[in-house]
């Protein structure tokens, strides 16, 4: 696996978006995603992994106070692959690129996989803050929250 991280410009919703993004089980992503047009603009930063000219997730940034939540998603035939922490370790260092001091989730607690996915985040670095986002550091020096 040849994974690439490649920033999306000018970021609109297109095909692969609806078949990762879109097309995720209801409670994982904000439900008005699926209801958007192909071309219309999506907000937040963005960027896809692209394997074999094939991508294969999305990560994205959406800055808030000097801190940036991240979103990802990963197609349905590539989990277990690491495309989810190549995302992760990419959307650190776009944060940190920017100054940012920490990047955060918020695991929605109707996410069909809630518990999963906050331990997958915590093995990853996160840890949960007292409003219950999971975040972490995102410093020169790595991981400190």
């Amino acid at each position: 696996m040849a994974m690439r991280w490649i920033h999306e410009v000018t970021p609109t919703w297109d095909d692969d978006k609806a078949r990762i993004v879109g097309d995720a089980p209801a409670g994982i992503f904000d439900g008005r995603l699926g209801e958007m047009s192909r071309g219309a603009l999506v907000a937040a930063e963005w960027w896809r992994v692209e394997d074999e000219g094939r991508t294969v997730g999305f990560g994205w940034l959406d800055v808030v106070w000097g801190d940036a939540e991240i979103l990802l998603a990963t197609a349905p035939d590539a989990r277990e692959r690491g495309v989810g922490t190549f995302i992760i370790e990419h959307l650190v260092v776009e944060a940190r690129a920017r100054g940012l001091r920490y990047v955060y989730n918020l695991v929605q607690p109707n996410h069909p996989e809630a518990e999963r996915v906050t331990t997958w985040l915590r093995e990853r670095g996160f840890e949960e803050a007292r409003d219950g986002r999971l975040r972490r550091g995102v410093s020169a020096q790595g991981s400190s929250n």
